[in-house]
């Protein structure tokens, strides 16, 4: 938790963001005062010592947020495990930015381990001693407390988080920040005629969902509401078209990560009160090759009629999606938003350090989307959209096939999808940021909750 203050505990862990000037904190000793300016008169960008138990850090001031989001993993890093609070000495922005470094490092996924409270970090608070606005304070924590749940969610494996848990998941967020949730169950989705959702389910033994999720404030700023679509494999063996286990299989625990973005991101909004209406549609299911598992060369009936050829089983988040996303026609939306782990080609194409951005909007919702990223440092790579692509994704016994050529497989994959969208669209494939098998300074390794924050940003300015 980040709280302002306006006192220092003497001796606590301090960390100060320094301009031109060090400012004055009552209970900082004079050595510790002459030594932070000596920093400034420095050229180095950090520094830090340690008095005793105490561990106080010197960073430069520096309009780059991000280099003070890492800074404030830094403070993290070498803090020890025991430090229960620290202060954050600064101004605006900036302070507020190590602070957020510093609590995105400080999350945690030990739920499985035998000894967890033994390896559990004891910091709970990070005090800010400086000018900057307490609603700023309540939106970033609000915002973390949303990215820490997805984080949680893609972390957890099938063993635990089925469909059916994902939905009873978001139900509980509906039920905290004061937004309606209804959850699809199988019959539902049957009647509905979800032939994507249902032909990836066919290879499980766990029912799919279809969870609907809505925040409608008082006054909305749009009048018609903004529709987020979250990919929700909460596993991906590939199906039939098996994936090998090595460094693919074993991490598809994590294929449900646009579902986390998006029910994240209608989390902090709702509690942020903004005023954005906003509707969320997730599918949900795991792809499996067991029972009757739709198979290589199937022609399905998705729900708004269009036909699909299956020609790989392991492109099933496409198949779900579709179906979501022909249902967002009924809500007559201003904007579709989808984020979805959805093809290999994108980390091929970016690696990990951005999400590939497509889709038919118009292009000030693009920049607008591409600022936020660059805002949050959640980077997005705008992908060309042409319909030449679109010619590749046609079948010559249906409708549509499910899978095109050899290239450019995350724009053939949105253009697939596109097709099931009457609505201005966009397409985030977020798969390389989503996991990290590595850590990267405060994004740490696993679930990064990436496009919650993004969002959130982008949803602030939606006039």
């Amino acid at each position: 938790m980040i709280k302002h203050t306006k006192s220092y505990i003497a001796d606590s862990h301090i960390a100060f963001v320094l301009g031109k000037e060090v400012p004055k904190v009552e209970g900082v000793s004079k050595m510790v005062t002459d030594l932070a300016k000596k920093f400034i008169d420095s050229k180095d960008d950090s520094d830090y010592l340690k008095l005793g138990e105490q561990f106080i850090f010197f960073i430069r001031e520096n309009e780059n947020l991000e280099k003070m989001r890492v800074a404030g993993h830094e403070v993290r890093a070498k803090l020890v495990k025991s430090a229960k609070e620290v202060y954050v000495v600064g101004q605006g922005k900036t302070m507020l930015a190590v602070a957020e470094g510093l609590s995105l490092s400080n999350y945690q996924f030990l739920k499985y381990f035998k000894d967890a409270e033994k390896k559990k970090n004891a910091l709970t608070q990070i005090y800010l001693l400086g000018d900057v606005k307490e609603k700023k304070i309540n939106l970033l924590n609000n915002t973390l407390k949303a990215v820490f749940w997805a984080r949680d969610m893609v972390n957890e494996p099938v063993s635990y988080l089925t469909a059916t848990q994902l939905s009873k998941e978001i139900e509980i967020l509906g039920i905290a920040a004061g937004f309606d949730v209804k959850v699809l169950e199988k019959a539902k989705i049957e009647a509905l005629k979800m032939g994507g959702l249902l032909a990836v389910n066919k290879g499980s033994i766990d029912p799919p969902t279809f969870t609907i999720i809505e925040y409608k404030p008082k006054k909305p700023v749009n009048q018609k509401p903004i529709v987020l679509v979250g990919k929700g494999v909460v596993y991906d063996t590939g199906g039939l078209s098996l994936k090998p286990t090595a460094s693919s299989m074993d991490l598809m625990k994590s294929d449900m990560a646009g579902a986390a973005c998006m029910a994240g991101t209608i989390y902090a909004a709702a509690l942020n009160q903004l005023d954005v209406h906003l509707i969320g549609l997730i599918p949900a299911t795991d792809n499996r090759p067991g029972g009757n598992a739709y198979t290589p060369g199937d022609v399905i009936t998705m729900y708004d009629g269009t036909t699909v050829e299956v020609l790989n089983t392991d492109a099933e988040g496409r198949m779900i999606l579709a179906d979501a996303l022909a249902y967002s026609n009924k809500l007559n939306p201003e904007l579709v938003i989808d984020a979805a782990t959805l093809t290999g080609a994108a980390v091929v194409a970016i690696g990990t350090k951005a999400s590939c951005l497509m889709g038919n909007a118009d292009q000030k919702v693009m920049n607008a989307l591409i600022e936020s990223g660059i805002d949050v440092h959640e980077r997005l790579v705008q992908l060309p959209f042409w319909d030449e692509y679109y010619d590749e994704m046609k079948s010559s016994i249906a409708d549509l096939k499910n899978i095109g050529g050899r290239y450019a497989g995350m724009i053939t994959a949105g253009k697939f999808l596109e097709h099931f969208v009457k609505s201005p669209y966009v397409h985030l494939d977020i798969a390389g940021p989503s996991f990290l098998e590595a850590a990267q300074d405060y994004k740490g390794k696993g679930g990064t909750g990436v496009g919650i924050r993004l969002l959130m940003n982008y949803l602030q300015n939606y006039k």
